[in-house]
Formats: C-alpha cells, sequence, structure tokens
C-alpha cells in the first residue's frame, strides 16, 4: 500500500530528509565526545596490539628462519577469509562494527597468541626440570592460557562496549574471530615450523613442501574447526550475559562458558597425546568422531538457531511501534527473514532505484537495531539512570531514522492503492473517492509500507522516559484519516 494511486506520477523524494552517506551515520545514537582519556587508552590498546605483533614476527622469524615464515604465513592465511566469512553469514540480520571485529581478529592473533607462547614455554620448561613430560604442557597448561587470552578481547568488548553485544550471536562472531585469529598465528608455526622448516633440515625442499601439505590437510582441512568450537563456549556464555539483567548470571554464564572451553580444548589436546602414549590411533578417531564431531554440529545448529531467532525478535518487539502508529504490520512482517528482506529491497529498487534500495538496507538496520533495543529495555538491561536516558535517546534517534528512509519508497509504487496506517487499521482511498477502515490480515506479509498518521509515543518502561521533542519529524498524510 502506497500514498499514490494508480496512473499519478512518482513523487519527488522529500529534501528535509536526504538519503544518508552510510548506514551507520544515520543508525546508530550520535557518537559520544572524544576525550583525552578515551584518545589516550584507543592509542594504548593499538600500541598494545602492534607491540604483541612485533612480538610474534620477531619470535616465529627467529624460530623458523625467513623461507620457513613466508611458507607459514602463506598457508596459514588460505583459510582465513573462508572462516571469516562463515562468521559474518551468522551476523546478516546485524552486522557489527568493523573496526570492533577487527579488534577481536587481531587480539587472538597477536595477543593472545604472544601470552600463550610465553605462558606455554615458561610451563614447558618448568615440566622438564621436574622431569616431568613436556606433553603435559598441551593438557594441563594451553587449554587454559590460551582460552583465558582468546576470550579476553570479546569480554574487554562486552565491559566497554556492551551495546555491541545484541546477544549469542555477536558473542559468537567476536569470540569466533579472536578464534581464527589465534589459530591463523598457530598454523603459521606448525606449518612453516614443524612441517617446512623440519622437512627441509631432514631431507630437503621437496620433503619440507610434502610435510607443510600433510599437515595443512590435517591441521586445516580436517580440523581447522577447532579453536573457533573452543572459544564458541565462551561465546555462548557472553552472550547470555550480554541480555542478562541479572548480574550473578552476568558473572556466572562468561565463567562457566569459558570453563566449558578449557575443558573441551584439553579434551582434545589430551586425545594425540593418549594415542602417542599407548600408540592406539582408536583413541584419537574414537575421540573426534564420538565426541568432537557431534558438539561441532551441535554448536553449528545452536548458531543457525540463534541466527534465525534475531530475524523473529522483530516479531515480538516491533508490534508495541505497529500499535503506536510508527511502523505498519507488512513492514514487520517484511523484516521476520532474510528472504522476505530480500524481497523488500528488491521491491524498493523496482520503486525508487538505487536510493531505494540503499534506504531499504538502512531501514532494515535501523528496525533490526531497534528491535534488540526494545527487546533490552523489556528485560531492564539499563540499571543505570544515565544508561535509560541513553537508551531512550537511541531509541528516538532509530525512529527518526526510520522515517526518513521510508521517504524514499513510501508512495512510490503506483500499483498500491492509497492508504494511511494509524496504529490499528488501513484507511483506504478507492479510485471512485470513497475511503473506508480496513483491518490489518491476520497474515501481513507484503513488504509495501503506507504513510504512517502522527503516532503517540510508545509503551514507555520505568526509567526510560519519553525522550526530548517527541514524537519527531513524520512525513504528514495525503488526507486526514477518517475523512472522505
Amino acid at each position: 500500500m502506497a500514498d499514490t494511486p494508480p496512473g499519478t506520477p512518482l513523487p519527488t523524494p522529500p529534501t528535509a530528509a536526504p538519503l544518508p552517506p552510510s548506514v551507520d551515520s544515520v543508525t546508530k545514537a550520535p557518537r559520544r565526545r572524544v576525550s583525552w582519556v578515551r584518545a589516550l587508552v584507543l592509542t594504548a590498546v593499538i600500541l598494545f596490539i602492534a607491540g604483541c605483533a612485533v612480538f610474534m614476527v620477531w619470535t616465529l622469524g627467529e624460530s623458523l628462519g625467513g623461507e620457513a615464515l613466508l611458507i607459514g604465513v602463506i598457508a596459514a592465511v588460505l583459510p582465513v577469509p573462508v572462516l571469516v566469512s562463515c562468521f559474518l553469514w551468522l551476523d546478516r540480520y546485524e552486522p557489527e562494527p568493523l573496526k570492533y571485529l577487527i579488534f577481536c581478529f587481531a587480539w587472538g592473533a597477536f595477543v593472545s597468541t604472544a601470552a600463550s607462547l610465553t605462558v606455554n614455554n615458561f610451563a614447558a620448561d618448568w615440566f622438564e626440570r621436574l622431569s616431568l613430560p613436556t606433553a603435559l604442557t598441551a593438557v594441563l597448561v594451553a587449554p587454559f592460557i590460551e582460552e583465558l587470552t582468546k576470550a579476553l578481547g570479546p569480554i574487554l568488548l562486552l565491559i566497554f562496549r556492551r551495546r555491541e553485544f545484541s546477544g549469542i550471536t555477536d558473542a559468537l562472531v567476536y569470540c569466533g574471530l579472536s578464534a581464527i585469529g589465534f589459530a591463523m598465528v598457530e598454523n603459521i608455526l606448525y606449518l612453516g615450523g614443524y612441517g617446512y622448516a623440519t622437512g627441509v633440515e631432514r631431507y630437503g625442499p621437496a620433503t619440507g613442501t610434502q610435510q607443510v601439505i600433510a599437515i595443512f590437510i590435517v591441521r586445516i582441512l580436517l580440523f581447522g574447526f577447532a579453536h573457533p568450537l573452543f572459544t564458541s563456549m565462551t561465546g555462548v556464555g557472553l552472550g547470555i550475559a550480554a541480555r542478562a539483567a541479572d548480574r550473578r548470571v552476568r558473572v556466572l554464564a562468561p565463567a562457566a562458558g569459558l570453563l566449558l572451553a578449557m575443558m573441551l580444548h584439553g579434551t582434545w589436546n589430551l586425545l594425540p597425546t593418549l594415542t602417542q602414549a599407548t600408540g592406539q590411533p582408536l583413541i584419537l578417531l574414537y575421540g573426534f568422531i564420538g565426541v568432537m564431531v557431534p558438539i561441532f554440529f551441535g554448536m553449528v545448529g545452536l548458531a543457525v538457531w540463534l541466527r534465525s531467532w534475531e530475524g523473529r525478535l522483530t516479531e515480538r518487539t516491533l508490534p508495541d511501534y505497529v500499535q503506536a502508529g510508527w511502523l505498519t504490520p507488512p513492514e514487520v512482517a517484511a523484516l521476520s527473514s532474510l528472504g522476505r528482506r530480500h524481497a523488500a529491497r528488491v521491491w524498493a529498487k523496482r520503486v525508487g532505484g538505487d536510493a531505494g534500495l540503499k534506504a531499504m538496507r538502512g531501514y532494515q538496520f535501523a528496525a533490526t537495531r531497534l528491535a534488540l533495543l526494545r527487546d533490552g529495555m523489556r528485560r531492564g538491561l539499563d540499571r543505570r539512570p544515565v544508561d535509560r536516558a541513553r537508551a531512550a535517546a537511541e531509541e528516538q534517534h532509530l525512529l527518526q531514522a526510520l522515517s526518513g528512509y521510508r521517504a524514499y519508497f513510501v508512495g512510490r509504487d503506483p500499483q498500491a492503492p492509497v492508504g494511511v496506517w494509524d496504529g490499528r487499521r488501513y484507511h483506504l482511498r478507492f479510485p471512485d473517492g470513497s475511503q473506508r477502515p480496513v483491518d490489518a490480515p491476520d497474515e501481513p506479509v507484503v513488504p509495501i509500507p503506507v504513510v504512517l498518521a502522527p503516532p503517540p509515543p510508545p509503551p514507555i518502561f520505568p526509567g526510560y522516559g519519553p525522550p526530548p521533542g517527541w514524537p519527531g519529524v513524520r512525513p504528514p498524510a495525503p488526507w486526514p484519516p477518517g475523512r472522505p
């Protein structure tokens, strides 16, 4: 439904609401002023990660040599785009800021590996001085320090940027990227050191190349999911904590997820250790098929289900704004799945061109963030008055963004009748000039919005209050609802 009757020319987009140059510039609340303290902290974090990167490059270069390091880097980087794409695929409803994704990847690749390498080497030397097998390091030390350091980056994001955690899906993405970065650098050591350098030292370059290929097949093609799988357990705990109002859950859920990640990682390292000690390869085979494979597919199923849950969240939350007159039932229905969102973008491009397509993408992103924000209000995630006021201001900002985006595709379809939605029913004008109200259908799936009557504010949760200037700018209806 649209506000233009069949046969009339398409209206010109309003000059009061130009299409923004980027989605982020409109769909996110105004940024805080960058103080010298925040600038100093940001600079310190960047320098710290850069220092760890330099340490790892120097350490690996000294240990492997230039040629082995180069071959290890090339081989280890090959699977990274595929693994990163899998995690970004989970986050299509509400993509996370690129800077935080890069932070988590760099944290796992450099900070976590630097700390883990230092602690593991110290533990191995200590076990050797005690005349104990150095293999104990892989079982008793490595799982704890590696999982702790991999998770520390996402944990810092949760503490200082909690609003960037919309749930378990976001936590899985952050933790997964940290684990991918860690695995990439670790694979450099295995492929370049234990593979190429060892083979060249013993038998020559041909043997080194063969060993690189063999390790690549076993360690990356077959077991490349291991580190992301371990750290995803921590991600589940962080995601639960991000959407929990109870402080006990906020502490216990990440701790339980981290402990589970350590146990799973330790079990994984124990399997080859037992196989080597007993000479029974079936231990590794049974452990892989009976333990790791079911857990892997269970986690994949959980991630896919959570991905669809994020889409269904709009159906559960945004009806508040439908009743208040900010959205129409078809718009909410069109946000509930990626297929319907794609259909809405196709329609927007047909009636509004590239500007309409870009506006629909921004609209969908803003609507998803609005649903997550509203869900947080229902859960009572913001305890401090300043956080509640910020959430209310962000809500107004997102509603204003939705109104601006709608102006680029509302009223542009000449094949749709004139209609106005007042929060309860449609007011339609027919070709003979008559007008009558029509109730919304039970299954509104047509992704075509109509003009909105000026809305009252949506239900206010305790402590949030209406933001200043409510209800904000609204494109006027072509004719008042209720009049012929």
